[in-house]
């Protein structure tokens, strides 16, 4: 009997790695399935086609097209060998089907409560893990031992899930004992400004532009997708943020770069939307893709530590070293209490306590012109001095 080729005979034709994923399959001209991977070193998207495996095509009674994918020295595969026992179709079919409901169910619940869309999406996603490890959601212990065994899931996470579950006991008029969960707050990831530079230059014009509005607005990721093209002011140079996540305060960026407006302008404006329809998690992938892509080709892994939410971070971080005044950095940020903003102030100190004399490129601006030149190339505003405003930027 024949055996399917094993995976290490695939490798990556850029970097050699033997780590990827599949990554659905391709179609040739003549007819023939070919898998594709991923390449989780490099990201690098590859078909195996050199490599000693070759591309069967196989008709089913549907008139289907499935691979089978053998090695020309093994032969091939016997795929009535690998079949297995599976449980009857219509147990399973209704299996699903009340786990749907049950999702739906609560997702219309939330919804009726008055949460966020982003809050119902994230909570239904923690009941559709705790389902596909075989918690039963009617059975706390079960739920706890899910908990207990899954190690690779963060405090916060686990916190998630707790809360997510809770509510839906909540729904249902129950309670449960929460198994302790105590989170600590990890200090952020602040990347340097040319890390950022080489990131955003190296993505698609779309997620480039993504990142550029977080880099200079410190706006949540899902603020910035909700942002309409009646939100920004091309010839003021304004960006008003009417939606705001978590409770937060509606906020206006005003002088906002040429650089960002000229990406902005660059962007098809065929929908309400700035970026569209797309949605959040699809921007994230491609943004990943590119991220990883990046790093193998600069050499550079900490560049794989940049997120999103890396970006508010390391704005925040900037307008407190700028300006020294939190309670400005605590309404750029939209926050309602200062708790939350008071972590720039431990991050300023750290991260600039060797360079206490920072120097600076001070330019005085008089016309729009001029103001226009300058944040091409990276000045940004800082202060009005008898009617003047004052650029800078770092030597």
């Amino acid at each position: 009997m024949g055996e399917e080729a094993p995976a290490e005979t695939v490798q990556c034709p850029q970097c050699g790695s033997k780590r990827f994923y599949k990554d659905g399959l391709g179609y040739r001209a003549d007819g023939s399935v070919v898998q594709r991977y991923l390449c989780r070193d490099c990201g690098l998207r590859f078909r195996p086609n050199s490599m000693g495996r070759q591309i069967l095509k196989i008709k089913r009674d549907n008139n289907s097209v499935c691979q089978v994918c053998v090695s020309l020295a093994r032969g091939a595969k016997n795929l009535a060998a690998a079949v297995q026992p599976e449980k009857p179709a219509a147990e399973t079919a209704q299996t699903e089907k009340d786990f749907k409901s049950l999702l739906v169910q609560y997702s219309w619940w939330m919804q009726k409560q008055g949460y966020a869309f982003e809050t119902i999406r994230l909570n239904t996603g923690a009941l559709r893990n705790l389902i596909s490890r075989g918690a039963d959601l009617f059975n706390p212990e079960t739920v706890k031992e899910v908990l207990a065994k899954e190690q690779r899931w963060g405090s916060n996470r686990r916190r998630n899930i707790i809360n997510a579950y809770t509510l839906f006991l909540k729904m249902h008029g129950k309670t449960w004992e929460k198994p302790k969960c105590q989170v600590t707050r990890k200090i952020p990831f602040i990347p340097m400004e040319s890390e950022i530079d080489e990131l955003i230059a190296g993505c698609p014009a779309t997620v480039a532009t993504f990142l550029q509005l977080i880099r200079e607005t410190a706006m949540r990721s899902g603020e910035a997708k909700r942002l309409k093209w009646t939100d920004v002011d091309f010839q003021r140079r304004i960006i008003t943020l009417n939606e705001p996540e978590k409770g937060s305060l509606p906020r206006i960026f005003s002088n906002v770069s040429g650089k960002l407006l000229g990406m902005l302008n660059a962007l098809p404006s065929k929908n309400e939307y700035v970026f569209g329809d797309c949605t959040l998690n699809s921007l994230k992938a491609v943004f990943y893709r590119a991220r990883k892509r990046l790093a193998y080709k600069l050499q550079n892994p900490r560049l794989l530590k940049i997120t999103f939410h890396t970006l508010r971070h390391w704005r925040a971080t900037m307008e407190y070293h700028y300006t020294k005044d939190i309670i400005h950095v605590k309404n750029f940020l939209g926050h309602k209490e200062i708790d939350n903003t008071l972590i720039y102030i431990q991050l300023d100190q750290n991260l600039f306590k060797n360079f206490p004399n920072d120097e600076f490129i001070i330019k005085a601006v008089h016309t729009v012109e001029e103001a226009i030149k300058l944040g091409e190339i990276g000045f940004e505003p800082f202060d009005v001095v008898n009617g003047v405003r004052l650029y800078r930027k770092r030597k």
